[in-house]
């Protein structure tokens, strides 16, 4: 399980260290894709895999999952991890999510999350504001 918050700087060539905690369960290759609040959502393979099969069940006749399934398949790409535990984060990505120097990598279970600090800060000083009326919200769902 992915769990945690960890900061990190992000090099000049794009080059992003995963958290030592994070390595062992990613494999040999993962994906790494844009994912919501201009953040990007790391995860293994076997995670990827069932995440692929979702978006392929999406149902085609309607504009938002096409633009769903557009959005995370265009901006994935798959990665390995250096002997310096680093990844290069491509400049698309870089780019959407606002990755320059300082970089929080957060657990979110079945995969991680990698943020620009500041919009890391801003979201959870945010969430944190309305964190109650969230959990109450999460009842009907049986939490």
């Amino acid at each position: 399980m992915f769990m945690g918050e960890y900061s990190h700087t992000l090099d000049a060539k794009g080059r992003l260290i995963i958290p030592a905690k994070f390595r062992h369960q990613l494999g040999d290759k993962f994906v790494v894709t844009r994912w919501m609040e201009h953040a990007l959502r790391a995860m293994p393979m076997p995670i990827w895999e069932k995440l692929e099969t979702q978006l392929n069940e999406l149902p085609l006749g309607k504009k938002e999952a096409r633009q769903f399934k557009r959005f995370v398949l265009a901006g994935a790409m798959e990665a390995e991890i250096d002997k310096q535990g680093r990844i290069i984060v491509p400049a698309n990505l870089r780019e959407y999510a606002g990755l320059e120097k300082d970089i929080i990598v957060t657990g979110s279970g079945d995969s991680f999350e990698i943020w620009q600090a500041a919009r890391w800060q801003a979201y959870t000083s945010a969430t944190a504001d309305n964190f109650d009326e969230i959990a109450e919200g999460l009842v009907d769902f049986d939490f």
